[in-house]
């Protein structure tokens, strides 16, 4: 292992942003560490949407590639861009504790307009379950870059995750929070993955990790995980804990927004992580299983 640790990510400011904060609470502890950016498929392709890719993690395979090759000694994600399964070797050593995991609406030009921009599956779906008049158009790019297209159009405006936008400095009173839209699992959260055999960087990372934050994240992520099937399907859930308690919704919509099977419930800290196959089982026997479905079939057609 070199003196110093070498930070792998993604080269967008906002990925930038989490590496260098990575980075900070690092040295504070006697940790040097040097910063690698690395660029993925998701950073290189900008017009397909993520969905049609064809393939999960595609803002996370090269950094994976890079960890396993020993060119980079752990690497800085958005958690919710990571893979419920991660590669064979890799281990998330740490979650930071958590932003603002809500999703907001920055207005458009045209308040009147009932065009909506989203490269998300899952806000498209809630989007089009509550306002079902309206149309969703992609949208894809760093933050700057939706932030201009969003912009440049005559439309009501564009969705994105509030932690992003507060990060960059580039939150404005044009945001309008959308509190009744369920969060991408573990939105808000930034993690570090590391090889599971490496004890030295293990040790330093995990020093970092945030206990209720990575519970928390866990139960989304395995929310998605038992309900996801395989299939790029419109799945939220968000869990928040309040002392000794834990408040968990999640929910999975049809991809017209049409059929919505949403769970919500409180329950024990200590006893949360076996709650989420009652849920899961609750989504699936509620009309979860047709949805899912329809949905597999579509992208296999």
């Amino acid at each position: 292992m070199s003196t110093a640790l070498r930070i792998g990510t993604r080269d967008s400011a906002l990925a930038l942003w989490q590496a260098e904060k990575v980075k900070r609470e690092l040295e504070s502890r006697g940790t040097s560490c040097e910063i690698v950016t690395i660029k993925s498929e998701g950073d290189l392709n900008l017009t397909t949407p993520i969905y049609q890719m064809g393939l999960t993690g595609v803002f996370t395979k090269t950094l994976d590639a890079a960890l396993l090759s020993n060119r980079i000694d752990l690497a800085v994600h958005s958690l919710k861009d990571v893979p419920t399964l991660l590669a064979e070797g890799l281990r998330l050593a740490a979650t930071l504790k958590r932003a603002n995991p809500k999703d907001v609406l920055v207005k458009g030009s045209d308040p009147n307009s009932n065009t909506i921009a989203t490269g998300s599956l899952r806000r498209k779906a809630q989007w089009l379950h509550r306002f079902t008049e309206d149309q969703v158009i992609g949208l894809r790019g760093n933050v700057q870059t939706r932030l201009g297209k969003v912009a440049e159009q005559r439309i009501k405006g564009g969705i994105f995750a509030a932690a992003g936008l507060e990060r960059l400095g580039l939150n404005t009173s044009a945001v309008e929070p959308l509190d009744w839209m369920i969060s991408a699992p573990a939105q808000g959260a930034i993690a570090i993955a590391t090889r599971e055999d490496d004890e030295k960087v293990n040790d330093a990372c995990t020093r970092l990790n945030d206990q209720n934050t990575a519970l928390a994240v866990t139960l989304e992520r395995e929310f998605l995980r038992k309900l996801e099937g395989g299939c790029s399907s419109p799945i939220g859930a968000y869990a928040a804990i309040e002392n000794d308690t834990l408040h968990f919704k999640g929910g999975l919509f049809s991809l017209d927004g049409s059929e919505a099977i949403v769970v919500e419930r409180s329950f024990a800290k200590a006893a949360a992580i076996e709650q989420i196959d009652a849920l899961v089982q609750e989504v699936l026997e509620n009309g979860g299983r047709a949805v899912l479905k329809k949905i597999r079939d579509g992208q296999n057609s």
